[in-house]
């Protein structure tokens, strides 16, 4: 990495990455923290990421930190600066307004790291809920009631999106053949 004048780097590269310590994990953790609502599984990939980079560059063990970062993750748990619980509903409720299905929301749950029990907790499968989100879903991909066009000749691709997106079968069928009463 070739670095411009003064150590700093070239335009279009990243610069060095800092020697990791514990105080500078800590700062990065506060900092990311502000600015994100995260599971502690998420915090805890990033300040390894930011580890592992630092380590590469300097030619340090990266497992010499892994307590370090373990100690300040769960000293934010501690602390209440992460809550795995408040995220995932907070998470599950922006998914649900958005249109996503019962098992989106789970799976984009399980992505960021919140476990089994607590997505299963978050997600449970209300049938009311579920209809709202799939009449939102097919608002915004403009399916069923809301598409231009003859919806006879479209209905089996719009109850297709529907499924791929993750609601059952009736419910896609409900939302496509309903007159848009729902929304």
């Amino acid at each position: 990495m070739a670095s411009g004048r003064g150590g700093e780097a070239a335009p279009g590269e990243r610069p060095a990455p800092k020697r990791i310590t514990a105080d500078y994990l800590r700062r990065a953790a506060l900092y990311y923290l502000e600015r994100y609502s995260v599971p502690a599984a998420q915090l805890q990939r990033v300040l390894l990421r930011k580890v592992e980079r630092s380590c590469r560059h300097h030619g340090q063990d990266p497992q010499a930190f892994r307590t370090t970062v373990e100690e300040i993750v769960a000293s934010c748990v501690a602390s209440g600066l992460v809550d795995d619980r408040r995220f995932a509903e907070a998470r599950a409720q922006s998914l649900r307004r958005k249109g996503r299905s019962a098992r989106a929301v789970a799976a984009g749950l399980a992505a960021k790291g919140v476990g089994r029990e607590l997505v299963a907790e978050t997600v449970a499968v209300d049938e009311g809920v579920e209809l709202e989100a799939a009449r939102v879903a097919a608002k915004r991909k403009r399916l069923g009631p809301w598409s231009r066009g003859d919806r006879s000749e479209q209905r089996q691709k719009h109850i297709a999106a529907l499924a791929r997106a993750g609601f059952s079968l009736a419910i896609a069928r409900a939302v496509i053949d309903d007159a848009g009463e729902g929304g």
